[in-house]
């Protein structure tokens, strides 16, 4: 019988107790997808907590979830928004009406117009850099090693073992979308 090779299932996790607030993950992204200073795939929240003299903040980097139950891809009308079988969510931007249905369905926040041509996009893990076996450029950029990018389906990658071993959280995870990014939060 035939060896079956399990498919790939990418997935990212994010320490943000690492995040020290550079930006350099946002505008890594910004250039290597080409979009404007004030677009961006990569958010970086601030909390601020305490009072003085005590008083700090924290980072929380966010972007596309690449949810297993993504409702940006359940709304499209056309089907431009859609999950391929290794879990990254992607936009054909060929089939994008620019209607906005998946930018109100998202509850990260995670897509943007493109204002020149009408279209809608977002955080597509870098995939071209990932199907030549290089990872995203949000985490190469990364100075404080913030991200882990892999295979989830393979046990030996580090992303497998920090999901196993460290028993990371999903981001809103009340949400039932079952993102593919897995975070140790502050």
């Amino acid at each position: 019988m035939e060896n079956m090779r399990q498919k790939k299932k990418w997935a990212m996790f994010i320490d943000a107790t690492k995040c020290v607030g550079c930006h350099a993950c946002r505008i890594a992204c910004q250039n290597q997808n080409a979009i404007t200073p004030k677009e961006y795939y990569n958010r970086i929240e601030e909390q601020e907590f305490g009072k003085y003299p005590d008083y700090n903040r924290r980072f929380f980097p966010v972007q596309c979830q690449h949810c297993d139950n993504p409702p940006c891809v359940t709304v499209c009308p056309t089907g431009a928004s859609y999950k391929r079988d290794d879990g990254v969510v992607l936009v054909d931007i060929d089939r994008c009406i620019g209607c906005k249905y998946c930018i109100l369905s998202c509850p990260y926040e995670a897509r943007i117009v493109n204002e020149e041509h009408g279209y809608v996009h977002k955080c597509r893990f870098c995939i071209e850099f990932v199907e030549s076996g290089e990872s995203p450029a949000c985490m190469t950029t990364c100075p404080t090693g913030v991200r882990v990018f892999g295979d989830l389906n393979d046990p030996q990658s580090e992303i497998s073992k920090i999901v196993t071993t460290k028993k990371p959280e999903k981001f809103r995870k009340d949400l039932n979308t079952d993102p593919s990014i897995f975070y140790k939060k502050v």
